[in-house]
């Protein structure tokens, strides 16, 4: 439990080192392509990310959501902690500005808004995260890492572990914020299970040989 909550909070990390990269780009092509390096580095090193994680709970038993609840808190300590020592610095007020105006559009949205937007990031890091473990190419695990995670950010697609980042930097911790990151949260989950479960109701399907 220990380890899989350091592992975790290793992820958190990753992801403000990402984030911090996007909002410090004016152009945003260029800063979701670098937020990608927070994703590639947690993959590389085996770190746990939630959204990496949940969609694999269509193939696990029910105690894997325990697995996945300490990832998610572990994933939140660890954003919490990058986003707490940038405001520390002469870079913290510019960027909790931006990051600020990303969670007014947050908080302002409906739920049925942030669902749908979380079910089509949680599709997008299931196949980032189950393409590079499946991928051998070298150049292919980096494109299946880097090219999702810039669909997400110019869509405009919802990542819980990457909101956590924003609402951390921007100091809302209202309810209205947990409210939207839970409701992120289940969209992220649905989404990263609807591939698995397409391919397992596939496989039972395919006639053996």
């Amino acid at each position: 439990m220990i380890k899989n909550l350091i592992l975790s909070i290793y992820s958190g990390l990753c992801i403000g080192l990402g984030g911090t990269a996007y909002l410090s780009c004016d152009n945003k092509v260029l800063g979701s392509f670098l937020f990608g390096l927070g994703l590639f580095t947690i993959l590389n090193f085996g770190f746990n990310l939630f959204t990496g994680k949940v969609g694999y709970f269509v193939n696990n038993k029910p105690s894997y959501w325990e697995f996945l609840g300490i990832v998610w808190l572990g994933n939140f300590i660890g954003t919490f902690l990058f986003a707490r020592m940038i405001a520390l610095t002469r870079y913290g007020a510019p960027l909790q500005a931006k990051a600020s105006a990303l969670c007014l559009v947050k908080d302002g949205d409906s739920i049925v808004s942030l669902l749908i937007l979380g079910i089509f990031c949680g599709m997008l890091m299931f196949i980032a995260a189950d393409g590079y473990k499946s991928i051998e190419n070298q150049v292919g695990k980096v494109v299946v890492v880097f090219l999702p995670v810039m669909v997400f950010i110019l869509s405009g697609f919802e990542h819980c572990i990457a909101d956590m980042f924003y609402f951390s930097l921007a100091g809302d911790f209202s309810a209205l914020m947990f409210k939207s990151l839970v409701v992120i949260t289940i969209g992220n989950s649905i989404g990263g299970g609807l591939i698995p479960l397409a391919r397992r109701q596939t496989d039972r399907r395919t006639p053996s040989v």
